[in-house]
């Protein structure tokens, strides 16, 4: 088999240990592996770098086993001379069998010394830092949606049934109305006087909802969940803020995707984190359409085409693309829009949504790529581009209903 590094390494990593693997030797001669164990404090890391750099090491492959492979990357990375490569687990799997770290290493060695190894895409680490303020970030917003859901499974123990009135029940009348429940108040009809003027207009369902009662207990549960809640609040607001000043650099670029429908400013800053400015990395849109995990699942034999689920990706950037494409079926007019409920009207709502997050994600590409704006195609760009088809089918219709139809055209109006 061709060798394609004749200086390499394969690094086993866990959470206490590294065990690295050196191959060293042109192609053809005889290679003997030089295997030594780490620890994984960073003076550990540092040696192994130093370790590696008097055998003359090029090329350094690791598996992505969970985060433990972040620190040995950092350090590494530092270090300076190394071609890193982070592979991806499912492509590294060795033969079933005889299995312990020190072979996982030197197996890792020989897929780089023998140019078997696809590298996963490794941002600078100014990105990855960002990466980590809006997955923090994320995690905070998921974090309170569970918060809310626990709040308002503790009204219905309650039977107080806010939340069949209320959209949210922690916007401004939830919160005034909550904040007097928890304070002793219990006469439904000075608590629906708190809520919203527009609230208002339902105010007899609403003063039906609030006739329940609040135990001691649900109360002090109450008070702390709507504790954490303004807790998370600034918390969010907080890294909103941070976010926004670590972005400026690329104020720009956010703003124009924050014209695509379905893309708020947070998505945008998320896509921006995970995805970076700079998308000259992916050849095509179809090599970052599989990198996210938004591209259709292969399972093929005997010349049939089966149904299949969209392969694995960033979880990150394609939950955001995913929301975007729910938002982006909202709206009421738009090649987006459009496109959505076309083919939910043939595969579902949710194949749909993530073939919506695929469309907008080639958009993303293309414009990063070009530095262009977006620009809509419009509600009936799918009628005119296959306007003969349209046709077709209407006329065929009309003729199984029992009319005979013929089409004269309309002069273009100036």
């Amino acid at each position: 088999m061709e060798v394609t590094v004749a200086r390499g390494a394969g690094l086993d990593v866990a959470k206490r240990s590294v065990v690295a693997c050196v191959l060293v030797g042109e192609p053809g001669a005889v290679v003997v592996p030089e295997i030594k164990s780490f620890g994984t404090m960073t003076a550990d890391l540092q040696r192994l770098a130093a370790w590696l750099a008097e055998r003359g090491v090029t090329d350094v492959l690791m598996e992505a086993t969970g985060a433990y492979w972040k620190p040995v990357y950092n350090v590494l990375e530092r270090h300076g001379g190394f071609r890193l490569v982070v592979g991806n687990a499912q492509h590294l799997k060795a033969v079933p069998g005889r299995k312990t770290d020190v072979k996982d290493a030197v197996w890792l060695a020989q897929l780089l010394r023998h140019g078997l190894v696809r590298p996963s895409f490794i941002p600078d680490q100014e990105q990855r830092e960002r990466r980590e303020l809006t997955r923090y970030r994320t995690a905070l917003i998921r974090e309170r949606a569970s918060e809310v859901n626990r709040l308002q499974k503790t009204l219905e123990a309650a039977n107080i049934k806010l939340a069949a009135v209320l959209t949210d029940v922690t916007g401004a009348s939830g919160q005034a109305i909550l904040d007097a429940l928890v304070n002793g108040e219990d006469d439904p009809a000075v608590l629906a006087d708190l809520a919203h003027w527009r609230v208002q207009k339902k105010r007899e369902a609403l003063e039906q909802s609030l006739v329940g009662q609040l135990s001691p207990t649900l109360t002090f549960v109450v008070t702390q969940q709507l504790r954490h809640l303004r807790e998370l609040d600034d918390l969010i607001a907080t890294c909103d803020a941070e976010v926004e000043r670590q972005l400026v650099p690329f104020a720009e670029v956010v703003a124009r995707l924050d014209e695509i429908p379905g893309v708020g400013t947070r998505t945008a800053q998320v896509i921006l984190a995970e995805l970076g400015p700079d998308v000259s990395r992916f050849p095509t849109h179809r090599q970052v359409a599989a990198w996210a995990g938004l591209c259709p699942g292969n399972n093929a034999s005997g010349g049939k085409r089966r149904r299949a689920k969209a392969r694995k990706g960033s979880p990150w950037l394609k939950a955001a693309l995913t929301e975007a494409g729910w938002a982006a079926r909202r709206c009421k007019t738009g090649y987006l829009p459009e496109h959505g409920r076309r083919l939910a009207a043939r595969r579902g709502d949710k194949r749909a949504v993530v073939a919506v997050g695929h469309s907008i994600l080639v958009i993303i590409y293309s414009m990063l790529k070009h530095g262009t704006s977006y620009r809509d195609l419009g509600t009936e760009h799918f009628i005119h581009r296959d306007a003969d088809r349209v046709k077709r089918r209407a006329l065929e219709r009309l003729r199984a209903l029992g009319y005979d139809v013929e089409l004269t055209p309309l002069p273009d109006v100036a």
